[in-house]
């Protein structure tokens, strides 16, 4: 993993940040050594290196050049030529870390400590050929040897760590924002999946989750670069030792082969290393084509609902690379989560949907065709005898037929996928209302604040569907003669009311959509709506003088 875009910006920036305070340590070391000391041309170079590096930190400021930086190898030239110029080990030290600093966040561990051992030959040689050879010198020059060297390798080793935690950062951030709720569960997983299947150099991604609700496992499987619709595999629950949900607390990971580093794994809790690791049945990881896996326990609010597993390794997989996992699903935990109670919300909104439609239809429809085949029987009987009769029936039935048709037109035209922009919610609401007076005897008040409305389109689209069910539930069931529609929002929130003076629910009082679930009541789809959008419901129902309903929707 490499820091891309913002993250590189940072690591750049903290290079530019430390190169003039390194060079303020370098001269006032100078300037407080004697003049023999410090070299002839010492400290007007160091003096010209530190306006360089303040002259650098100016252009971070300037939009058009921040994006340039001074290549290393300038810095590492500035290094050799003050080593020939100046006679101080300490102020020589402060440029020299600085270089090592930088070069642990640019080149890496390994070209850093290739530079570092550079160095410190060049510095030994430099001593060597000043200096004479005797028992004190070796001495010294051991020290030297070792001071400088480890000094730039730890120096570099900063740098290095700075930099795999901008990456894994980078990493982290860029997975989350492909967890998104307009793209599904299913396509959200698939670009997360194969994302990590790619960067841990493996050939599968698998998520495997426990839905204790429905009492399945589902399973996704992705191939880095696949672009199919992704599909998950639909087990029962005695299926959960096939990936190891009896092993709740272990982490995991088995590399091809029988060598030192073939399998290791540790409990995930304490870090403790597991003395006998978990397997898969032998049956099943044939049928999975499993040679290798990483495997890491997915938790929602502090329970074990899944397991995450990368197969199939080209590299063999190093403790390290079990530790990356693991935070990377702690990280990718919170949102996963909500993009899976989302999905539930929605399916359950689909289904109280599906029991609506199939309840108007059953109660409306389907009932006055089972009316109109009766009556047609008795008048084809009744026609020989009564054609004149017979005639205004078939007329009444033909005004019944139509009406029932323009009803059908109607609930096709709202089963029709919506989506609805900020400036359009307004005008759906007032074309819906002129509709809704139109086809009932209720009269109707829409009051809506214009000025001030805009909102996300998923946010428009669930509040739309919310008010026609809310006005479609007043003209079926609330026996109501006026409703009040109002729409308002504010920098925090924005809030939907439908009141009206009807019968009223069963109950009375005030209940918000939780309270609802636990006595089961109230209307299941406007329910999960609401929730969908991260908003509250609050029902308010005073039996034979009409019911109000509150919708308010966080916003920010």
């Amino acid at each position: 993993m490499h820091p891309h875009s913002v993250e590189h910006r940072h690591l750049e920036r903290q290079i530019t940040y430390a190169r003039p305070i390194f060079m303020v340590l370098a001269l006032g070391v100078l300037l407080e050594e004697p003049p023999q000391a410090r070299g002839p041309h010492a400290v007007a170079f160091v003096l010209g290196y530190l306006g360089a590096a303040l002259a650098l930190l100016l252009v971070e400021y300037i939009p058009r050049l921040s994006e340039w930086q001074l290549p290393l190898l300038l810095d590492l030239a500035a290094l050799a030529v003050f080593l020939l110029l100046t006679n101080s080990a300490a102020a020589f030290w402060f440029v020299y870390l600085f270089v090592a600093l930088a070069a642990g966040i640019r080149w890496g561990l390994e070209r850093s400590i290739l530079l570092a051992g550079g160095v410190t030959l060049a510095v030994l040689f430099r001593a060597t050929w000043r200096g004479g050879f005797g028992w004190m010198e070796v001495l010294s020059w051991v020290a030297l040897v070792a001071g400088t060297f480890t000094g730039g390798v730890g120096l570099s080793f900063m740098g290095y760590r700075n930099r795999l935690h901008a990456s894994e950062h980078d990493f982290l951030v860029r997975l989350t924002a492909l967890l998104q709720v307009e793209k599904g569960v299913a396509e959200s997983l698939r670009l997360v999946l194969g994302e990590l299947a790619r960067s841990f150099d493996c050939e599968k991604g698998i998520f495997a989750f426990r839905d204790t609700e429905v009492e399945r496992i589902f399973v996704w499987t992705v191939e880095p670069g696949e672009a199919k619709r992704l599909t998950p595999e639909n087990l029962p629950l005695s299926k959960g030792e096939v990936f190891l949900f009896d092993y709740p607390e272990a982490s995991v990971c088995w590399n091809q082969g029988n060598g030192l580093r073939a399998a290791f794994g540790w409990n995930r809790n304490d870090g403790q290393h597991l003395p006998e690791l978990p397997r898969m049945p032998d049956q099943t990881r044939q049928e999975l084509g499993l040679r290798s896996l990483l495997g890491v326990t997915v938790n929602f609010d502090g329970q074990p609902v899944g397991k995450l597993m990368l197969a199939n390794s080209r590299r063999p997989h190093l403790p390290q690379d079990l530790r990356s996992l693991e935070r990377v699903v702690r990280h990718l935990g919170p949102p996963l989560e909500n993009l899976l109670l989302l999905r539930r919300l929605r399916v359950r909104a689909i289904e109280g949907e599906r029991s609506r439609i199939s309840r108007d239809l059953h109660d409306g429809i389907l009932q006055t065709l089972l009316s109109i085949e009766i009556q047609l029987d008795v008048l084809r009987r009744r026609l020989p005898q009564a054609p004149e009769h017979v005639a205004m029936e078939l007329g009444t039935l033909q005004h019944t037929v139509r009406n029932e048709t323009q009803e059908l037109r109607r609930m096709v035209m709202d089963m029709r996928p919506l989506g609805v922009q900020s400036a359009d919610l307004v005008e759906l609401m007032r074309g819906f209302a002129e509709r809704f007076r139109n086809e009932s005897a209720v009269a109707l008040d829409l009051l809506t604040d214009t000025a001030v409305l805009d909102l996300p389109e998923r946010i428009c689209r669930e509040l739309f569907q919310i008010y026609r069910e809310a006005l479609h539930n007043v003209k079926k069931h609330a026996r109501a003669t006026h409703v009040v529609v109002k729409l308002w929002q504010n920098e925090a929130k924005v809030v939907l009311v439908i009141d009206d003076n009807g019968q009223g629910f069963s109950f009375a009082g005030r209940y918000t959509g939780d309270e609802l679930d636990r006595l089961r009541l109230g209307p299941i789809s406007i329910k999960d709506r609401t929730r969908s959008v991260g908003g509250v419901l609050m029902v308010e129902s005073t039996p034979g003088h009409g019911a109000r309903l509150t919708v308010e929707v966080p916003l920010g």
